[in-house]
């Protein structure tokens, strides 16, 4: 399947939104509208963090265990995701560039390794609700991201 990718600009350096994506506990507070249940494993953060969560998306739950495999900081974070009794695997990268007028662009990316073959067969919505799902977390990352740098500021 294609991958999907969205994408945000926002005010904080590269440095400043890698330390917030880099902790895995502050992924629940932008992802909570789709992943639930966050149960943490492993080191905080860095390469081997991880959380067991339940996506509910599409009118359907599944478990699914999500781990940090590759950070180089400040500019990325590759995470496996595993689902559907190991029969959905999938990449989720974040990519944090600078901007020329200062802040960063912040890109997830989602890309499936491995897909159910209901996934395949219904690959056009199953990518448009992660788009949007995605989307979603991206706007609501850029508002966590905010609070976390000037948590004085509204």
């Amino acid at each position: 399947m294609r991958s999907v990718t969205v994408s945000i600009d926002v005010p904080q350096t590269p440095e400043e939104v890698y330390a917030f994506l880099d902790v895995m506990a502050h992924h629940e507070r932008f992802t909570n509208h789709y992943l639930k249940d966050w149960r943490y494993q492993g080191p905080s953060n860095g390469v081997g963090s991880r959380a067991v969560v339940t996506a509910a998306l599409g009118g359907t739950k599944t478990e699914v265990t999500v781990e940090v495999i590759e950070a180089e900081a400040p500019r990325r974070i590759v995470e496996r995701n595993v689902s559907a009794a190991g029969r959905r695997k999938a990449h989720g990268t974040y990519n944090i560039q600078p901007l020329p007028t200062g802040g960063s662009r912040v890109s997830f990316t989602y890309s499936w390794t491995q897909a159910p073959l209901t996934d395949r067969l219904l690959a056009p919505a199953v990518r448009a609700t992660m788009r949007r799902a995605n989307q979603t977390a991206m706007r609501r990352m850029a508002d966590e991201v905010r609070r976390h740098v000037s948590p004085d500021r509204p």
